[in-house]
């Protein structure tokens, strides 16, 4: 249980007392009422002895009584009504609340800190931080304050209020104190009236009430005598008469009021009756100020009993001239002689606020108040306790005279306990005896008195005697009533026996509370034993079974008593050995629910909080909803309108599990009451709405105006939007095309004030600077929004709440004065001067949806933007959710009178009118309803209820990890993407495409045309376009407007262009020469950054141009994602960066087309008389058609061939078709031969070096002009992409490579073909019936002879992973040198002889046939050369094929050539019979001359040379 003020003894000690009545004539009750005070009232302060006292008990032995209390009070004639007390009753709790602003008491059980107790703590120990050792601290210690003090006042209230009963003597007058005043006329008179009033109430008929001792009841004359008015000799001299008459022990001259009016008012006086009648005073006071009394009492007024389940019939009139008892709450308590009938109620009610306000003891001094202690002092050893005495032994008389036994009583005992005991029977073997009543002069009622005698004064081993002999007879009897009693105040007497052998009789307890509980029904017995029994139980460490005890006791019938009884269970939940602090939770949800039917909602407040503490966090999510349910409700009420905001505003933000209908009640609770709060200061800012949930992180910024869509074949640039998602790679590609741009417009190096543009903001960008607006560009906030309820939710007025800051950035800072400006105040603004607020009207959220909701500001000046948060109205749909018979608003019944009490009587005493309890749910007895015992009227919340609110955005930077200071701790960066600059205005661009594929074929050519805007009032300049994809587009050469367009590429829509060729079917090419620098080759700028040419360089404030654009597939089939980044500057200074990009993704989805692979050798046809025709290529092209027909190509034809080369031109074609162009069908192959030369002296002369020869081979009907736009464009594109290729592969090889010598260079040279081949083809695509022809081109680039080339581009194997190795650093190395395989390509070879030869072998036997050795030096430096004629058969074939013949002659020649020199070498062949010879025998052996090698490298042969000798 909670820990309280007194022990267990004295609070046993203080509840049963000797009871003292008082009569007073009217003088002296006039007289103490100068002091506020009745005489009852004046003395009670003094009603504890301070020193011990000494008596005897019937043995004649001394007895030692210490701290003896009595009790003294005022005659009252009429018994106390039940419903009177539990009304008196519930105030006393009422007004008995925690105190406020206190330091709060933390209990550490297991895992929890509990905020237990509501006082101070005045102990010099941290409460409970070893609670085990302080629990038995706290049992006996009197420095902590009460942890439930409502519970103590509500105890003391209820021991106070019990009416003496018949069956026991607790409750009954010993004594009765007769006051009389010096004032009267005739003070013995009085006392003789007095005593006669005394003795008939006691033994007339007509009084039932109250209860005397014993017939002889002891009278104790007072004589007041007020020092104040004098007279004092008269006192004396009554004084003196009346020791005379009645004897001095029973007569006592109180002198009193000696504080005279002409005294100093500073002078300070204790009260000492604060502490025992505030309480009452301050019940008075509520009473005063809200209750009618029980006369004039209307209906309305009853109801708060009627609701405790009691009886309402309350008795208007007084029988008799007495007092009625303090708990009647009549008019009459104040009076002796009153009249018969109730005073008015305004009456009372303004006697009852004087007696309360007023203060009391003013008259008194020290002095006075020693005298009353003196007086009580002296009337209780000189009076009282002899008299108690007196009847002890009297008593003890009787029994043993009626008895037949010994002497006394104590020499009986061991004979009444040691023989003929009776077996005691079961509570359920007996039969209901409470009807029996036993004759006053009964024996067993003698023996009850004397044992209810010797409680009262302490002797409580005796007391135990006689209740033990009482208890055996009263058993015998059935008397269950007074056995039951006996029961209780047996185990009551062991307890508090000194030092006792004896055990405490748990049982006994419980027998008695049994038998009053369900044998006698009486409730208020049962209650009483249960409350001693709990705190004996307390003292004892046994927590359980006092728990247990308790709760047993709760029942239906008081509400009060339960809720009480149930919170002091908790308690002992809390306090055991090993704390139960989930049962502690669950009994105090129990006792709040039945504090909130008892009306006491301060207190069901309270013990929901407190249960809170357990059951928040652990994921028991419906318990925390009917708690935090619960605490909004009951704080409502009691009008803490921000508590009852913060348990509803709980409710919604936790992860309910709630069903949906009662979801929408919490909301309609929660917006009924935040409606209350607004409405009642209207002028507060707006507070933080619960719902729904805003994922800030999420939170998206985008700056600029939203993307036009495609208008029919006009497709505007991508850019940037909130419909994209973000990516981490492309947005890295996007900052290095920005920075490439950047550094080359800015002569290579990149400004340190760059600062990276970003249109779209999140949580993955770069957020740390701010960002940059542009003044009349829209500022689009986008905030994700979470409804975690599953009922749907409607925003309207939603918009953004922001704080602008004029600034003008063109001007110095001191300049700018003007204040900033806020929609905060007016959050309904939807448009200002200066920022442009958008608001949308409605915006839906549906059940358990995540949805997101984008807002814009429109800025008009420059300036500092800050993004607070959002503001809206939020309401729930209006929906008729009518279910299985439940009705959603039959939850949301609202407290209005709450608010708005029409009568202040009833809005300060808290009476609540009739409520229906309409529940949600069905209730049980073992099941909590969600509402009850509260207040609601019958007006519903209407569905349609709304309010407004805001939630902010607060935005978390990244955390920081830099440093070792934020590594070791917890920091975060600044997060800006909400507070922008808003700059001066930029120029703005779109770009619009136009007929832009969306599939193309592996090299085709298409073009298109695209749209620059530029939609600003500024001008821009420098537009450039930066690709990491150069070769897939080209917006021509500078020369290419000068080229005019065919009449045959007009007809034909060709994107080439085009010249009808003169001599059909020719094969000889057509040469023409370009310079690189044409076509964009030789500029400073990287080949990503491409300029746009505008015209004039220009673009003008809504102007809009058109240029050409052409598009080549590329060569890899597939999906390709094509970045574009246009930039542009404005041509005005600004503050802030003046450029602005544009960005444009195109998809392509290319597919394939032809596959085309080159091959070069050294063509066999030297002629030793031609020089210029001396080095010639063979070039050989296999062109397939891999297209798998996806794209409906029927076919392809091979329309024209060119090449392009410094150094080398198709010269014509050996094997033209009959049909002029290839066609390739599906899978079929084409080869095609040509023969190349090196360009004549005439084309590569100094004028012209750095140019390039473009040779066409036309095999259609026109020729394309490859040396012009769009064939030249991408020709030289597809050589930069092919030298970043090769740079880059360079840059990753191995370091250590060796270096290359001069003479390996030039040996290298000599295998070298620096010749590029474009194969021009057209296809002919069947699409949706309609033939369309597609055209386009492919590059080969041959580097070396024999060496294969093809247009595919090539796919590097994933490496295998290899082993790590570790190596020793060597030397430098020497320059490499050349490769055999490079050596053996150093001389040509060529044979020239007859086909046929024919002979007549017949006539001559031997046949001479002259054969010519040309040999050609093909490197630029002298080489020595060995020419051996002997033949080496290197198969058995070709020994037959060449065994016949022999060279005649000189065998071996040795000869020097120099570099590009031919020499020639006559021969002979002698051969003896007709066949067919190879000639190819001659071995060549060649070595650089200048070179020390020892031996010579093989030349490698040309093909078989055959020769047909016919015999003739």
């Amino acid at each position: 249980m909670a820990q309280c003020v007194q022990s267990v003894q004295e609070f046993i000690q203080d509840t049963f007392v000797p009871m003292v009545a008082v009569l007073c004539s009217e003088a002296a009750d006039g007289s103490t009422r100068k002091n506020n005070l009745s005489f009852a009232e004046l003395v009670r302060p003094f009603c504890r002895l301070t020193s011990e006292v000494h008596m005897r008990d019937p043995n004649n032995q001394s007895h030692v009584i210490k701290n003896l209390r009595i009790s003294v009070t005022s005659i009252v004639t009429q018994p106390p009504q039940q419903t009177t007390i539990r009304k008196l009753l519930s105030e006393v709790v009422s007004a008995s609340q925690p105190a406020e602003g206190l330091v709060a008491n933390v209990i550490t059980a297991g895992d929890y800190d509990l905020n237990i107790s509501d006082r101070s703590v005045k102990a010099s120990v941290p409460w409970y931080n070893n609670w085990k050792d302080t629990l038995t601290q706290l049992s006996s210690s009197k420095f902590h304050a009460a942890t439930t003090p409502w519970f103590e006042a509500y105890r003391e209230y209820f021991f106070q209020s019990m009416p003496p009963s018949d069956h026991e003597f607790l409750h009954h007058y010993l004594a009765c104190m007769l006051v009389v005043s010096s004032r009267d006329s005739d003070p013995m008179e009085q006392f003789f009236k007095l005593s006669q009033e005394q003795h008939r109430i006691q033994h007339s008929n007509d009084y039932s009430y109250p209860k005397w001792f014993i017939p002889n009841t002891l009278k104790y004359y007072v004589l007041l005598h007020d020092v104040s008015e004098g007279g004092e000799e008269r006192a004396e001299t009554v004084y003196e008469e009346m020791k005379h008459k009645y004897g001095t022990q029973v007569c006592y001259l109180l002198k009193f009021n000696s504080r005279m009016p002409s005294s100093g008012a500073d002078e300070q006086i204790p009260d000492p009756w604060s502490q025992y009648l505030n309480r009452n005073n301050l019940q008075n006071q509520e009473i005063c100020d809200g209750f009618v009394p029980p006369a004039s009492k209307s209906k309305e007024c009853v109801i708060g009993v009627e609701l405790d389940g009691l009886d309402n019939s309350i008795n208007d009139g007084i029988p008799n001239n007495f007092k009625s008892h303090p708990f009647q709450g009549s008019a009459k308590s104040r009076e002796l002689d009153g009249p018969d009938q109730a005073k008015p109620v305004e009456a009372v009610n303004t006697m009852m606020k004087q007696n309360s306000s007023g203060a009391r003891g003013l008259s008194l001094t020290l002095t006075d108040h020693d005298r009353i202690r003196q007086f009580i002092q002296e009337f209780t050893f000189r009076g009282l306790l002899p008299h108690i005495e007196k009847t002890i032994r009297q008593l003890n008389d009787q029994l043993v005279s009626r008895k037949g036994l010994s002497r006394t009583l104590f020499t009986a005992t061991k004979k009444w306990f040691s023989g003929s005991k009776v077996p005691e029977k079961t509570i359920n073997e007996l039969k209901n005896a409470s009807s029996l009543l036993y004759p006053p002069e009964a024996p067993e009622l003698q023996i009850r008195k004397m044992a209810d005698l010797c409680f009262l004064v302490q002797h409580y081993d005796l007391a135990y005697n006689c209740y033990h002999t009482a208890k055996k007879d009263f058993l015998n009897d059935q008397a269950m009533l007074y056995a039951a009693g006996a029961l209780e105040m047996a185990a009551a007497s062991v307890f508090l026996q000194p030092g006792a052998q004896r055990q405490y009789p748990t049982h006994y307890m419980e027998t008695a509370i049994q038998t009053y509980k369900d044998l006698c029904k009486n409730l208020v017995l049962a209650e009483r034993c249960t409350l001693l029994s709990a705190e004996i139980l307390k003292s004892q460490a046994k927590y359980s079974e006092a728990a247990t005890l308790l709760i047993r006791m709760t029942s239906e019938d008081s509400d009060l008593r339960s809720a009480i009884l149930l919170e002091q269970a908790a308690h002992c939940f809390i306090n055991m050995r090993s704390p139960m602090v989930r049962k502690f939770a669950f009994h105090m949800i129990l006792a709040g629910h039945r504090f909130g039917k008892a009306d006491q909602r301060k207190h069901a407040l309270r013990c929901y909080s407190q249960a809170m503490q357990v059951y928040k966090g652990k994921g028991w999510s419906l318990a925390e909803d009917h708690i935090n349910f619960t605490i909004g409700r009951q704080s409502f009420t009691l009008r803490q309108l921000d508590n009852a905001v913060a348990a509803f505003r709980h409710i919604l933000i936790n992860d309910s599990k709630q069903m949906a209908a009662q979801q929408e009640a919490f909301l309609r609770e929660y917006l009924y009451v935040y409606k209350s709060v607004s409405q009642l200061s209207p002028e507060a800012p707006l507070p933080q709405l619960p719902l729904p949930y805003i994922k800030s992180s999420a939170t998206r910024v985008f700056f600029g105006h939203d993307r036009r869509p495609s208008e029919g074949e006009k497709q505007a640039a991508s850019h940037v939007s909130l419909d994209q998602e973000y990516e981490r790679e492309a947005s890295q590609q996007w900052k290095e095309l920005e920075e490439r741009v950047v550094a080359i417009v800015n002569k290579g190096a990149i400004p340190q004030n760059f600062q990276h543009t970003q249109y779209c903001l999140n949580s993955q960008t770069d957020n740390l600077r701010f960002p940059v607006a542009v003044v009349e560009e829209p500022v689009t906030v986008e905030v994700v929004f979470k409804n975690p309820l599953k009922v749907p939710l409607l925003l309207s007025d939603l918009s953004l709440l922001w704080k602008f800051n004029f600034k003008d950035f063109m001007k110095g800072t001191e300049e700018d004065a003007r204040e900033s400006i806020s929609n905060e105040k007016d959050s309904h603004m939807k448009a200002s001067h200066n920022i442009f607020t958008e608001v949308i009207n409605e915006f839906q959220i549906s059940g358990e949806e995540t949805k997101t909701v984008r807002l814009k500001l429109l800025p008009r000046l420059t300036g500092e933007l800050h993004i607070l948060g959002i503001v809206y109205n939020l309401s729930t749909l209006s929906s008729a959710l009518k279910q299985d018979g439940l009705d959603s608003s039959s939850g949301t019944q609202v407290a209005a009178n709450c608010l708005n009490v029409s009568s202040p009587s009833l809005a300060k005493s808290g009476i609540k009118p009739q409520a229906t309890h309409n529940l949600h749910q069905p209730s049980s007895i073992d099941q909590l309803e969600y509402y009850h015992g509260l207040s609601w009227t019958e007006g519903k919340v209407p569905h349609g209820l709304s309010v407004r609110g805001r939630q902010d955005l607060e935005i978390q930077g990244p955390r920081l990890n830099n440093t070792k200071e934020e590594k070791t701790s917890v920091k975060y960066g600044s997060d800006r993407r909400l507070d922008p600059i808003i700059t001066e205005a930029k120029p703005l661009l779109e770009v619009f495409f136009i007929n832009f594929p969306t599939g193309l074929l592996c090299g085709e050519l298409r073009k298109t045309y695209v749209e620059f805007v530029n939609v600003s009032q500024c001008p821009l300049t420098g537009l450039k376009v930066v690709c990491k994809d150069p070769d897939f587009f080209s917006f021509g050469s500078k020369t290419s407007a000068l080229t005019p367009l065919s009449p045959t590429a007009s007809e034909n829509c060709s994107a080439y262009k085009t010249v009808v060729t003169d001599c059909v079917g020719t094969s000889s090419a057509i040469t023409s020469s370009v310079s690189p620098a044409d076509f964009g080759m030789d500029s400073g700028n990287s080949r990503w950054v491409i300029d746009v040419p505008l015209p004039d360089s220009v673009l003008l404030p809504a102007a809009s141009v058109q240029l050409p654009l052409w598009l080549r597939g590329p060569d890899e089939e597939g999906v390709h994602e094509i970045n574009f980044l246009f930039y542009y500057e404005s041509t005005k200074p600004h503050s802030k960066s003046s450029h602005r990009v544009l960005r444009h993704t195109a998809i392509i989805c290319t597919s394939r087309s032809l596959s085309v692979r080159a091959t070069a050798c050294r063509s066999n046809a030297l002629e030793a008389e031609a020089k210029s025709d001396i080095d010639n290529l063979l070039l050989f092209l296999d062109v397939a058609n891999i297209n798998t027909s996806e794209a409906g190509v029927r076919e392809f034809h091979i329309i024209q061939v060119s090449s392009c080369s410094e150094h080398w031109k198709l010269q014509k074609c050996i094997n033209p078709t009959e049909d002029k162009d290839a066609k390739l069908s599906s899978r079929e192959r084409a080869k095609l031969c040509f023969r190349a030369t090196r360009c004549q002296h005439s084309e590569a002369t100094s004028s012209s070096e750095g140019r390039y020869i473009f040779a066409d081979i036309v095999l259609g009907s026109e020729q394309i002009i490859s040396a012009t736009t769009p064939c030249a464009d991408f020709f030289f594109q597809s050589c930069n992409a092919a030298l970043s290729r090769k740079a880059a592969l360079q840059t990753t090889m191995v370091p250590s490579r060796p270096k290359t010598g001069h003479v390996t260079k030039l040996v290298q040279k000599c295998n070298e073909v620096d010749l590029n081949i474009i194969v021009l083809w057209k296809a002919y695509v069947v699409e949706d019936n309609k033939q369309l022809i597609l055209e386009g081109q492919l590059h080969v680039a041959l580097q070396s002879i024999g060496k294969e080339a093809c247009s595919l581009p090539h796919v590097q194997e994933a490496q295998e992973m290899v082993l790590l190795k570790f190596i020793r650093l060597e030397q430098p190395q020497l320059p490499a040198r050349p490769s055999l395989e490079q050596l053996s390509h150093l001389i040509k070879i060529s044979l020239h002889y007859p086909e046929y030869y024919d002979h007549s072998f017949h006539q001559k036997s031997l046949c001479l046939v002259p054969v010519t050795l040309v040999l050609f030096n093909c490197c630029q430096i002298e080489v020595d050369i060995i020419v051996d004629l002997r033949h080496k058969a290197t198969s058995p074939e070709m020994l037959e094929v060449h065994g016949s013949f022999t060279w005649l002659g000189q065998t071996t020649y040795k000869i020097q050539l120099k570099g590009q020199e031919v020499h020639t070498v006559a021969l002979k062949a002698c051969f003896v019979h007709a066949g067919v010879y190879n000639l190819g025998t001659p071995r060549v052996f060649a070595k650089l001359a200048d070179q020390n090698v020892q031996c010579e490298t093989s030349q490698q042969n040309s093909s078989p040379a055959l020769i047909i000798i016919n015999s003739v």
